[in-house]
C-alpha cells in the first residue's frame, strides 16, 4: 500500500485507557520510521492538527477511549504510514517489544 502523496483516515482509539504517555510514546516510534510527515487531530469538533512525531502534541489531544483520530500523511510513503499508525490506534497490531516497557506492566 505504498504511494506517493496524501493519504487520510479516521480511525477510533482502542485502548483502554485511550492515547496516554505510553500508546503514545509507541506512536510517535512508529511514526518516526517513515519519511512522510504525520499529522494528527480529533475528528470531531476541532481542525487543529498536531504533530505526530511529538509525544507531547499527542497527549494534547486527550484522547480517551473511543476518540475519534483522523491521520494524515504527506509523502512517499504517507499510505503505508497512516494504516500502520491506524492499525496501533486500533489495536490491530501489538506495540513493538522495543516500546513495551521492559516487561512492566502499566
Amino acid at each position: 500500500m505504498s504511494g506517493d502523496g496524501r493519504c487520510e483516515r479516521i480511525f477510533t482509539v482502542h485502548a483502554e485507557l485511550g492515547l496516554h504517555a505510553r500508546p503514545a510514546g509507541v506512536f510517535v516510534m512508529v511514526a518516526k520510521r517513515f519519511a512522510a510527515s504525520i499529522e494528527v487531530a480529533r475528528a470531531e469538533g476541532s481542525d487543529d492538527w498536531v504533530d505526530g512525531r511529538s509525544i507531547l502534541s499527542l497527549l494534547s489531544l486527550a484522547a480517551g477511549r473511543g476518540t475519534r483520530l483522523r491521520v494524515r500523511a504527506e509523502g512517499a510513503d504517507a499510505a503505508d504510514a497512516v494504516e500502520a499508525l491506524g492499525a496501533l490506534l486500533e489495536g490491530r497490531e501489538a506495540a513493538p517489544e522495543s516500546a513495551a516497557g521492559g516487561g512492566t506492566a502499566g
